[in-house]
């Protein structure tokens, strides 16, 4: 593959701040990523795109659409279904000093390879005394789709991050996807990349300085979507979106919520969540993954531990219900996260719900 390698000079893992018209135009999540691929790919011979029918096929999800064609299949390549072996060679590749993109068609997939993610990836550079670097990044969709069952349906956000030697990144919108993925290319240590396959299609506005091929965002530093006063809303994923529209009935109401974009789920922004429960004296976290041992838990601990005097009210956690995910699309919408889920914690936060006792 790759023959030779010329050494070049390393690019900055996050871009300064360039003055740029504001005039925005939308782009989906699904080009977001795959133009980030793209430039990465162009500007760094040593990145590389492997993975199940990311070649011929243009990409499960169309996100590698193209990139065949341009870059040819030594660095695009289809790999058989076989998840611990290509993320293994992968991971190969990533201590020669290539720079590997693998992408699992689901990252329940990635329980077949979770070894190589761990214990190779993951403990190497450690192990040897930082003589070894690993950067790599494990991509694809995660969490719940629709339809498809317990065993396609898991968020691994808090899996993977609880393993040191993990970057973990889970991107909302298409500035997310695209300023993300650049930097996890970029970042010498091995990086896993939650994407959700329902935010693909959704277009998002973009200004001159995200669709710049110098973009990129700093990893471990949230986002504040919405600012606010009241009662503090942390999400990621496809949840930040569901905040948000949660904000915006709260606001009807009188409640003014500040919603933040965790976009790192490893490392934390702990700063800008503290910063902002001392703000509001409320926290309420979303997530669809499972409550027991969740990235909600681990906000909730850091809050407690650093702005316990802040709070003025118990911290809600919602989350996905404590069952594997059902396959019937009724019983599936009552195990996810919805709206009205987070409009109820958040009230309950700001002691503006209705007692049972007084509703019975």
């Amino acid at each position: 593959m790759l023959g030779v390698i010329r050494h070049k000079s390393i690019r900055p893992a996050f871009s300064a701040i360039r003055h740029f018209s504001s005039a925005a135009k939308e782009i989906t999540v699904r080009d977001a990523l795959n133009s980030a691929l793209d430039e990465e790919m162009s500007a760094d011979p040593k990145v590389f795109l492997m993975g199940e029918e990311v070649g011929e096929y243009q990409g499960a999800y169309k996100i590698s659409k193209g990139l065949l064609d341009k870059y040819g299949p030594e660095r695009v390549l289809d790999t058989p279904i076989t998840e611990a072996g290509f993320a293994g060679i992968g991971v190969g590749a990533a201590y020669y000093g290539l720079r590997p993109v693998v992408e699992f068609m689901t990252f329940n997939f990635s329980m077949q390879a979770i070894d190589h993610i761990i214990n190779s990836a993951a403990k190497s550079n450690y192990m040897s005394a930082g003589q070894i670097s690993v950067p790599i990044v494990f991509r694809g969709p995660n969490g719940a789709a629709a339809g498809v069952g317990a065993q396609h349906s898991q968020c691994y956000a808090s899996w993977y991050g609880s393993c040191p030697g993990l970057k973990v990144l889970s991107p909302y919108s298409s500035e997310d996807a695209r300023g993300l993925l650049k930097a996890a290319i970029r970042d010498p240590d091995p990086v896993v990349f939650l994407e959700n396959e329902l935010l693909y299609g959704e277009s998002f506005p973009v200004s001159a300085e995200v669709l710049d091929s110098s973009f990129c965002l700093p990893i471990g530093k949230a986002k504040i979507e919405r600012e606010g006063k009241d009662v503090t809303i942390t999400a990621y994923s496809k949840m930040v979106g569901y905040a948000l529209k949660a904000a915006e009935t709260l606001a009807k109401e009188g409640i003014s919520a500040e919603v933040i974009n965790l976009r790192s789920i490893r490392p934390l922004d702990r700063s800008t969540i503290n910063a902002s429960v001392r703000k509001t004296n409320r926290l309420v976290t979303v997530e669809e993954g499972f409550p027991q041992h969740g990235v909600g838990a681990e906000i909730c601990t850091s809050v407690i531990e650093e702005s316990f005097g802040y709070l003025d009210a118990p911290v809600e956690r919602i989350a996905g219900a404590d069952v594997p995910m059902p396959y019937a699309a009724n019983l599936e919408r009552m195990a996810v996260p919805q709206v009205e889920d987070i409009v109820r914690a958040a009230k309950r936060a700001c002691y503006r719900s209705v007692p049972l006792a007084a509703s019975a």
